[in-house]
């Protein structure tokens, strides 16, 4: 199995589709079998999902999603956990032992000065 984690030097990106990078994971009977990191291509409307699945994702990591992204990922039967923040290496460590846990989306839809591709912020508190 394939995991991605929306990534942003090392820590869970809290802006799935902003994210500079995603840290791709191949995972097998809970052991960490190869591990890449590759640029995020893009965010356009209903691209990443396509994209992701056109790598053989089934799980996405991420802060924070929001709900048109989270019905495209459904259609592409990929699996979400987002809400997820800290470093890639706890993230990938909780996943491969069972205990990451799915919490809120770290953005708001409709927060920041609009909605969509010219969304540039979102609502959840900086990490200082």
């Amino acid at each position: 199995m394939r995991i991605a984690i929306s990534t942003d030097s090392g820590q869970v990106s809290a802006h799935f589709g902003r994210c500079p990078e995603f840290t791709l994971v191949d995972v097998e009977e809970g052991k960490e079998l190869s591990r890449r990191v590759i640029a995020n291509p893009g965010h356009h409307p209903g691209f990443l999902p396509q994209f992701l699945r056109d790598q053989q994702v089934a799980v996405i990591i991420a802060g924070g999603m929001g709900p048109r992204a989270q019905a495209l990922f459904t259609e592409q039967g990929i699996q979400m956990i987002f809400g997820v923040s800290g470093s890639v290496e706890n993230a990938v460590s909780q996943f491969l032992s069972g205990t990451l846990v799915k919490g809120q989306s770290a953005c708001t839809p409709g927060s920041g000065r609009g909605y969509g591709v010219e969304k540039s912020e979102c609502s959840h508190e900086e990490e200082k």
